[in-house]
């Protein structure tokens, strides 16, 4: 390949200042096509990604193949670890785990019973996206794993009934017991996942200047990042969990609906899988990837953090430093 054909294979191809360009990024790596991409693909598009990235790549090879293997990397592969991610814990594969559990969570929501299955389904699925998306820099031991899955399992159901008996009693009108489901899922992203990630927050997260290179550590940084991915994570669900119980409220007393009950699972799992397919990107572009603190904050709130820092720079730190705030 000549060398002005040539691209930056480490970073993305568009640009990742702007929301448009965030949003054809993760449009790009989150497309629920790639679920289905076998592992055998997958570990050859890691050889040419690496062998591109040193500049030895094949001579013939065409800077689609290129392109093809960045992305296929990308979406299957951890960027800390570059280990192969669980496939049902990627983010390609929100569009169809996403609707399919929050399908039912949205038709199942009339019984106590039906409320703590499905939150508690939903939130096993979170688990594993957090997981599997956790910083490889600050692993979880087996005992806070299972702290955080059973905490984050258990401020789901709770909201879930607290909201569903509350609503039972005071409430007129009977669509606000579907939004049940989003007010427990939006509770429980505030506690699955800062507790999924809390070594970060605990022993702080490698915090770079703007050449990428560690200079220290910050543990004010794993707090914004973390806030910035819940709520990233409850946008991604929102239009689907808000919208959708208003647009069956009103068809389901239809009499074409009523003919066709059995059918209401499919037709609620298939609106939220379009939602979640524009959503996934759109969320993840919100905030940028490689997100940015104040030198001045950290001066101010972590002085032994701050001391670390100027120490490694010279006596000269940078008025940002930079971190990966995660998905």
């Amino acid at each position: 390949m000549s060398s002005e054909n040539r691209i930056d294979i480490t970073q993305p191809l568009w640009d990742q200042t702007t929301f448009v360009g965030r949003f054809r990024h993760f449009a790009f790596i989150s497309n629920p096509l790639l679920s289905l991409v076998p592992e055998k693909e997958l570990y050859q598009a890691k050889e040419l990604y690496f062998k591109y990235k040193e500049g030895k790549e094949p001579s013939e090879t065409k800077l689609e193949q290129v392109v093809r293997a960045k992305q296929l990397y990308e979406s299957a592969f951890h960027p800390d670890s570059g280990e192969l991610q669980n496939v049902f814990g990627r983010m390609s594969f929100q569009m169809p785990g996403g609707c399919l559990v929050t399908g039912a969570m949205l038709q199942w929501y009339r019984t106590a019973t039906a409320v703590v299955f499905w939150q508690w389904v939903n939130q096993s699925f979170n688990a594993l996206v957090n997981y599997t998306n956790r910083n490889a820099n600050s692993p979880l031991t087996t005992k806070q794993m299972g702290a955080a899955y059973v905490s984050a399992t258990s401020a789901a159901m709770a909201t879930a009934l607290t909201f569903k008996f509350v609503i039972q009693k005071q409430a007129k009108n009977p669509i606000l017991a579907r939004f049940v489901p989003f007010a427990a899922v939006a509770a429980a992203n505030w506690v699955n996942i800062p507790l999924m990630r809390q070594n970060e927050i605990l022993l702080g997260l490698d915090v770079t200047d703007e050449n990428g290179k560690v200079i220290g550590k910050s543990q004010l940084a794993p707090v914004k990042g973390i806030s910035q991915v819940v709520t990233s994570r409850i946008v991604m669900c929102a239009p689907g969990m808000l919208l959708l119980p208003v647009i069956m409220e009103r068809i389901e007393p239809k009499a074409w609906m009523q003919r066709i009950k059995w059918a209401h699972i499919g037709i609620q799992t298939s609106i939220v899988g379009l939602f979640l397919t524009f959503m996934v990107p759109t969320a993840c572009a919100i905030f940028p990837q490689r997100c940015k603190l104040s030198i001045d904050t950290i001066k101010r709130f972590e002085k032994d953090r701050y001391d670390e820092i100027v120490k490694n720079t010279d006596g000269k730190p940078p008025e940002y430093v930079y971190f990966n705030k995660g998905l």
